[in-house]
């Protein structure tokens, strides 16, 4: 936080610069530096939607090509987001110890290499160390921590707009990529696909590299909107040893599991089901899978709706019975949802789509308020990791979704089994105890 760090004014800064940090400027540039790293991470962020948007779109032709199960080809999905949600309680550690622009560059590389690997790939396991392995490592040193590190450092005033913005930038970035990776699958097949999400990975290194910077300090400026020079903090250490610290105290604590519980509802109903099973399940009604995945890109768009409107309730309304309703609400959608397949698409499946896109990441709101006011100063390090067990719920469904398709010959039974999980979560939520006197601190 900027109260945290050392303030000093222009003037002082003048007086005695440090070796460390530029002089700051005398005069304010007509454009503020930081929009220019806002718009950076903007397009860092919808690059980032392109890897998430291609899973789904591989399992029907990696199916075909090499006779994988769809279970074996699911584990690979389930790698990917097991790692990539287990790397984000560690990701902004990483990014106070060596800089933004490092470790999202080194980021974008890995994710690179990892994507076009897949293009000469013969067997199971390589699809699992490329895609699972390291583009899960890759994803999860940068998405999740990225813009909350970038509105913290270089932004006082519009942090709300910023933040909103940066989140819109995933749903933006997956409407721009499904439809285009799910026409490259359909009419030239699976290796441009990846190739693409390679290059677009590899073009948004040099535009990191050359435009982001690590703190307002670094170029001579004080964050927008604030009054003071900020002087840059030195390498943060021992910031993983705290994330571990403040697990370890968490997991004692009631809270803590059903909010963890609940949310790897979440991402099991979510990017471990319909992002990765929707479009391989409407292909089996007969649906063309371009427009499987421009209704999946929809729910993107109907996703920012929900999220801002959720944001607007929590501050209104009782955080855990909000999630309660978002869950028992997306249950009773996914227990309709196999009806609604069909070779064409009908209103029915339109009012789905909107419906479930509003619902998408409504959770997230009174699920940061719950943490926050439950665990005080560390409610952002324990929502990093209740953010983990997120993607872990969606890794284990993305597995289990392929192996029930595999057995039983439909999605059906997934449908139907994640409705009855929400069911469980909407329980769970209001177990969750009131709104703790004073929030507690886990860790020193």
């Amino acid at each position: 936080m900027l109260s945290d760090v050392t303030q000093t004014s222009p003037e002082r800064s003048e007086a005695a610069p440090t070796a460390r940090a530029p002089r700051p400027r005398t005069t304010r540039p007509r454009i503020h530096r930081a929009w220019f790293v806002a718009a950076v991470a903007f397009v860092t962020v919808i690059g980032a939607a392109a890897f998430a948007s291609l899973p789904g779109l591989l399992i029907d032709p990696l199916h075909r090509e090499f006779t994988w199960s769809r279970g074996t080809i699911g584990f690979a999905v389930s790698v990917n987001l097991a790692l990539y949600g287990l790397t984000a309680p560690f990701a902004a550690a990483l990014m106070d110890r060596f800089g933004m622009r490092r470790v999202v560059a080194v980021a974008l590389t890995v994710i690179a290499v990892g994507s076009v690997l897949t293009v000469w790939m013969t067997a199971a396991w390589q699809l699992v160390l490329f895609w699972g392995v390291l583009v899960g490592l890759g994803s999860g040193s940068m998405a999740l921590a990225f813009a909350a590190t970038v509105t913290n450092r270089w932004f006082v005033a519009r942090r709300g707009l910023v933040t909103g913005i940066l989140t819109a930038a995933g749903a933006s970035g997956q409407l721009i990529f499904l439809p285009l990776l799910s026409w490259l699958v359909e009419e030239h097949g699976w290796r441009p696909a990846a190739v693409t999400v390679s290059l677009s990975a590899l073009a948004v290194v040099p535009f990191v590299w050359l435009l982001l910077r690590d703190h307002p300090a670094d170029v001579g400026l004080a964050p927008y909107g604030a009054e003071e020079f900020v002087a840059k903090p030195a390498p943060v250490e021992g910031a993983s040893r705290r994330a571990v610290r403040v697990l370890l105290s968490a997991a004692r604590t009631g809270p803590f599991w059903l909010l963890a519980g609940t949310f790897a509802i979440c991402g099991a109903s979510t990017n471990g089901l319909v992002k990765t099973h929707f479009v391989p399940a409407a292909h089996d009604h007969g649906m063309p899978v371009t427009a499987a995945a421009s209704l999946l890109a929809v729910i993107g768009v109907f996703d920012i709706v929900g999220t801002i409107a959720s944001g607007w309730f929590t501050d209104r309304f009782e955080a855990r019975r909000l999630l309660a309703v978002y869950y028992a609400l997306r249950g009773i959608s996914l227990l309709f949802l196999p009806l609604l397949m069909a070779p064409a698409v009908h209103p029915p499946m339109i009012f789905f789509i909107v419906f479930y896109g509003l619902d998408w990441v409504a959770t997230v709101p009174p699920t940061i308020a719950l943490c926050r006011a439950h665990y005080g100063e560390d409610g952002a390090i324990v929502f990093g990791w209740v953010l983990a067990s997120h993607q872990v719920g969606a890794a284990a469904v993305a597995f289990a979704g392929g192996v029930a398709r595999d057995v039983f010959g439909s999605y059906d039974v997934v449908w139907y089994a994640s409705g009855a999980l929400c069911a469980a979560a909407a329980l769970m939520a209001l177990v969750i105890r009131r709104r703790p006197a004073v929030p507690t601190a886990l860790a020193a």
